[in-house]
């Protein structure tokens, strides 16, 4: 094992183990976790559990405590609903189902596209009605805690960016191809409005937020065509700094941050076009800075994964890059069969992310390439995988399938 692999793992060994996984690509939206106890490679024979699911979707599960909480299409077209397992053995605590009008969206969206937010209380959602963005919260059991109307939504795609909850507060993000595009922070327990911040509208962004922990501060990460890059104060919705606008193309899939460097990417169509990298503020008063920008073998879809002082890129045509964060050279680059629209995520020194077709792919996070194993789950999936107390959980369109743990 060369001295980068083990440098990379030092990076997500300090995420626990134990840690749940709350948030669309986990923590913080960075897509790290230390489980030490998933395999590269198994059989359906191996899984803990393979369990049906009540709709499809291309939400990510998220776990707390045990439960596990995704949201489904329902039969009926226009319906929605959110559901409870036991993460033990994949079976339903509870479903709960709302009714909303059918609309038009891109053929390969769903109407359960968005990811829950998980905390300690209650589990978060936002879903479209073709006109508007509605929040909803319920508590763990399942019991209605609040619903609020948030506004405006309009894209020829649909919906699909994920709520986050920092600070106590439910952070979301509404750049619509419509007018009335906004960021808006909700109090989390009452689904009151504390902040909100009024945007352009041109390309509708689906990029949920990341977040980055500073000595000074915290603050959230927005990626769209008519703002840029956006740091905000989560509790206040106060703008820290903004690029302005760098992109001509929609952002889909979320930035990613590594050794003090940001990088975001754009697309249309096929695959991604254009990105940029920053090397962040280190200081409450500091300002990004341009390093490099990008225009080939880059995801669309799929986010960028950080780790270490390397991105990975999973082109959603099945070009893999590893690059350098500070110079955005080129590490290398392989093609591996298929296409993805599922984000990968790093498991200690392990790289896991779902083509489109439903085959698990593990790449060794190192400077040279290195596939350790691939497995067919036999169904087509666009879920990014999730991961939470050394258990694996993959969402394809119609199943779940829990992978790893203590046995």
């Amino acid at each position: 094992m060369n001295i980068r692999v083990l440098a990379w793992i030092v990076v997500c060994v300090p995420l626990a183990v134990a840690q749940d996984w709350g948030r669309f690509k986990g923590p913080d939206g960075a897509g790290l976790s230390g489980a030490p106890s998933v395999p590269v490679s198994f059989t359906m024979d191996d899984v803990n559990w393979r369990v049906p699911l009540p709709g499809k979707g291309h939400s990510s599960p998220v776990i707390w405590k045990g439960r596990i909480f995704l949201t489904c299409n329902g039969a009926k077209a226009g319906t929605r609903s959110v559901v409870c397992l036991n993460a033990k053995d994949g079976s339903v605590r509870w479903k709960r189902e709302r009714e909303f009008a059918p609309h038009a969206q891109h053929r390969f969206n769903s109407f359960a596209s968005s990811t829950p937010v998980v905390d300690a209380e209650r589990v978060y959602v936002v879903w479209s009605t073709g006109e508007q963005l509605v929040a909803t919260a319920l508590d763990h059991d399942g019991k209605p805690a609040w619903r609020t109307e948030l506004g405006h939504f309009s894209a020829q795609h649909g919906s699909g960016a994920s709520p986050i909850v920092v600070k106590g507060v439910v952070v979301i993000g509404n750049d619509n191809e419509g007018e009335n595009s906004f960021l808006v922070g909700l109090d989390k327990k009452t689904g009151k409005e504390i902040w909100r911040r009024p945007r352009e509208s041109s390309r509708a962004s689906y990029a949920t937020p990341i977040v980055r922990r500073m000595k000074t501060r915290v603050e959230v990460l927005f990626a769209s065509t008519s703002h840029g890059i956006t740091s905000l104060d989560p509790k206040t919705g106060k703008p820290n700094w903004e690029t302005g606008p760098v992109f001509k193309y929609r952002c889909v899939g979320s930035p990613g941050i590594a050794d003090g460097v940001l990088l975001a990417t754009a697309g249309s169509g096929g695959g991604g076009k254009d990105s940029i990298a920053y090397e962040l503020p280190m200081t409450a008063k500091g300002k990004p800075k341009e390093l490099y920008r990008m225009r080939r073998a880059l995801p669309y879809v799929p986010s960028v994964l950080g780790i270490g002082k390397r991105f990975f890129l999973f082109g959603d045509g099945g070009v893999l890059s590893c690059i350098d964060a500070k110079t955005g050279d080129v590490t290398w680059r392989e093609r591996v069969e298929g296409s993805f629209y599922s984000s990968p995520v790093c498991i200690g020194n392990r790289i896991f992310a779902m083509s489109r077709r439903g085959a698990l792919y593990v790449i060794e996070a190192a400077d040279t390439f290195r596939l350790l194993g691939s497995v067919e789950l036999g169904d087509p999936s666009s879920a990014t995988p999730a991961v939470a107390n050394g258990v694996l959980y993959l969402r394809t369109e119609r199943h779940l399938v829990s992978v790893g743990g203590a046995r």
